[in-house]
């Protein structure tokens, strides 16, 4: 053996392998092979934050074998993710195989194909200090974060919370928008809207009010929408100018990771975790008929719009071929990537343009075909023609005849398409759901008489801020500059998981615990919570990495002022303790009279008195469910085996045994009237002695993909 090349997954060290061949050896690390204790806070404050690595768990026996590997080799070459993980990642495995940090082979793949492969082998770097330093700066900064600040919510909020630099502020932002929410007075407003037919035609057309002789109105009221109604009962409607426009429209840009993930939601209903998931397979490697094992896509952690020339040309080639010359620029189009961006990578495109998604859909998962599909269409699309469409607006005046001097104005708008150009292949959002009327607005001029048909008054009310979803998180998150494109998915996973944050119906709401918590970080650490100053953090990072800061300065500056807010937090809530009303109960204490209240301690959750410590009482706690046991008629409750797993079983016990692993609901059997079981494979059933009730449950196949997704 003469050369070892470490990447860090196995789908992508069998793709690689297959371009090297003989002569090297391909060895996954698995992510992170080091990283700071998981126990302790793992940083020497004292001395300049100096971070104490250790090999992760589980891991020992990968690192032994990848540096016997090294020992044996002639060369390493380190070929991580080339991102700022990816290269602490390197400069991890250098330190641990004993190799020279100045002179290791650093290799990076920007996509995963033969040549992209032969060209980074051939030019291996060295390992980017600042890089790995930015990393680092993060890593300590989370650390220094969630291990002073999680212990102080812990106990005075509940036990085992944690706080992220990050995530914190995430949370805020949607505790934020549900105070708005409530906050919000609705208001009531009124259209009145004018069915309508050229002369002619026989189509309707729908025409609405917009103000009347003294300029533009806003109905505000029913009795102002009444005596609008009367005014124009009888009336003739007339067109009053019509003016007519080009409208260009053009592609929207490749996706970057925020707009990706943004996408990947709106119109396949993914959450951004599964959506980065299904982008590394996709960067990784598939094996494809006719192109063997290849990355399909090119690295999917970027926030730059650059593509590069080659990509173009094959992109212009498949568009010249497929649609013709005409759905190409005459200039090509040049997308400008935003002032902050780092420029590192390309724009997530296909690595390969003319493999078009019917071609390989064969090679992949369902998933993968509809994010591959997402991400090819998004790039072709850029590269075309923009879309040509000729634009109708309509000015209608409506007056009782005779009366020239007091009028009502209504208006109408359509287009037809003159050029389709790239929107033969994409459309955005906003003109898939766009109201108004493509091709169908008949030919209408000034002073033509239209024919009235119908007027329909409305009542509406101003509706309130949406709550967030994960696709307009992301994109606040990207706007005010809060984390970075490569960790938004974790960001609202560990949001949700942490129960700060739930799901409803794909809407972000802050639960009890989120609000409180986000309270007192508002109160006692402003700063931690702050997204312009959250922001500053990440721009002193890019800093870092840029090489233009000091990473151990940018430390101090935070951790020394850190420190004395938390000093002072501490001081000012001694002996404060904050009672979440969902962990209040009806169980009364039987030694005291007091309610008991829900804790949580090693062993999880328990009822206790909050008397304590004056009362001590505690009991373990029961979580009730909606069934009933079919053997005696208590309560099923939920209950763990020893080995932690689930099960339900009767609240009487041990007066009666029954258990299950099926899982109670609060329909009841149509043949005995017993609660019913759900069970493996989605059977429903009853588990009465003698009744033999079962079916299939209805599969709902959304419910069952945002079930799957919410895991």
């Amino acid at each position: 053996m003469s050369k070892l090349v470490i990447v860090e997954s196995p789908t992508k060290a069998g793709t690689i392998k297959k371009y090297l061949g003989k002569g090297y050896e391909v060895k996954a690390s698995m992510g992170h092979v080091r990283d700071l204790n998981a126990n302790k806070l793992s940083v020497d404050v004292a001395h300049d934050f100096a971070p104490k690595y250790m090999v992760i768990k589980g891991k020992e026996k990968l690192v032994k074998e990848l540096k016997e590997l090294a020992d044996k080799s002639d060369d390493v070459y380190l070929a991580t993710d080339p991102d700022r993980e990816g290269e602490a990642i390197s400069w991890h495995l250098a330190t641990l195989l004993e190799l020279d940090t100045d002179k290791a082979k650093r290799v990076k793949f920007n996509e995963i194909n033969k040549k992209s492969v032969e060209k980074g082998m051939e030019n291996p770097s060295k390992i980017d200090m600042d890089l790995v330093n930015a990393q680092q700066a993060r890593r300590i900064l989370d650390r220094l974060v969630g291990y002073r600040l999680s212990p102080f919510i812990s106990q005075k909020i509940r036990r085992g919370l944690s706080a992220g630099r990050v995530q914190s502020v995430a949370v805020r932002l949607i505790v934020d928008r549900e105070e708005e929410i409530a906050a919000f007075v609705p208001e009531e407003y009124w259209s009145i809207t004018a069915k309508l037919s050229a002369p002619h035609s026989r189509k309707i057309i729908k025409a609405s009010f917009v103000g009347d002789e003294t300029g533009k109105i806003k109905i505000g009221s029913k009795e102002q929408a009444d005596e609008y109604v009367k005014r124009l009962d009888g009336a003739l409607y007339t067109v009053e100018n019509v003016k007519k426009g080009v409208r260009k429209k053009q592609p929207m840009p490749p996706f970057i990771t925020s707009t990706l993930q943004q996408d990947a939601s709106h119109r396949l209903g993914f959450t951004s975790k599964k959506t980065m998931k299904i982008a590394q397979e996709l960067y990784e490697g598939i094996d494809v008929p006719g192109y063997g094992s290849i990355g399909l896509i090119t690295y999917m952690r970027t926030d730059s719009l650059r593509i590069s020339d080659e990509s173009r040309e094959m992109g212009q080639e498949y568009i010249k071929k497929t649609y013709g010359e005409k759905y190409l620029p005459e200039k090509p189009r040049v997308f400008k990537t935003k002032g902050r961006a780092q420029d590192g990578h390309e724009a997530i495109r296909p690595t390969v343009p003319s493999l078009t998604p019917e071609e390989a859909k064969g090679a992949l998962s369902a998933d993968q075909y509809k994010l591959y599909t997402l991400i090819w269409k998004r790039f072709i699309a850029s590269l075309m023609e923009n879309c040509l469409q000729d634009t109708v607006k309509i000015e209608i005046k409506a007056a009782k005849e005779g009366e020239t001097e007091k009028y009502c104005v209504f208006t109408t708008s359509g287009y037809t398409v003159r050029f389709d150009g790239f929107t033969v292949l994409y459309q955005s959002d906003s003109e898939e759901d766009s109201e108004e009327s493509e091709g169908n607005m008949p030919e209408m001029k000034a002073g033509d008489a239209l024919k009235f048909k119908d007027l329909i008054p409305e009542q509406h009310f101003t509706q309130p801020p949406a709550r967030y979803t994960e696709a307009s998180l992301i994109k606040m998150l990207e706007e005010t500059g809060v984390g970075r494109p490569s960790t938004y998915a974790t960001i609202i996973s560990t949001i949700t998981s942490r129960n700060y944050v739930v799901r409803e119906h794909k809407q972000l709401k802050p639960t009890e615990l989120g609000v409180a918590t986000t309270k007192l970080l508002k109160e006692q650490f402003p700063k931690i919570v702050n997204t312009k100053f959250t922001a500053g953090m990440e721009t002193n990072l890019d800093e870092v990495e840029a090489g233009k800061m000091d990473y151990i300065s940018m430390l101090h500056d935070f951790y020394d002022e850190f420190e004395v807010t938390l000093a002072k937090a501490k001081d000012s809530m001694a002996g404060v303790k904050i009672q979440l009303e969902e962990d209040k109960t009806d169980v009364i204490c039987e030694k005291c009279g007091r309610n008991m209240v829900i804790k949580v301690g090693r062993f999880g959750k328990f009822l206790a008195c909050p008397g304590y410590p004056e009362c001590k009482n505690t009991l373990p706690y029961v979580e009730k469910t909606e069934g009933k046991c079919p053997v005696c008629g208590g309560d099923v409750i939920g209950k763990k085996s020893k080995k932690g797993h689930s099960f339900f079983g009767c609240s009487n016990y041990p007066n009666c045994n029954f258990m299950t692993w099926d899982t109670p609901l609060a329909e009841k059997c149509p043949s005995c009237g017993n609660t019913l079981f759900k069970g493996r494979g989605s059977v429903i059933k009853c588990l009465a002695e003698g009744c033999g009730y079962e079916r299939k449950a209805v599969k709902n196949k959304k419910s069952d993909e945002t079930d799957k997704e919410n895991e």
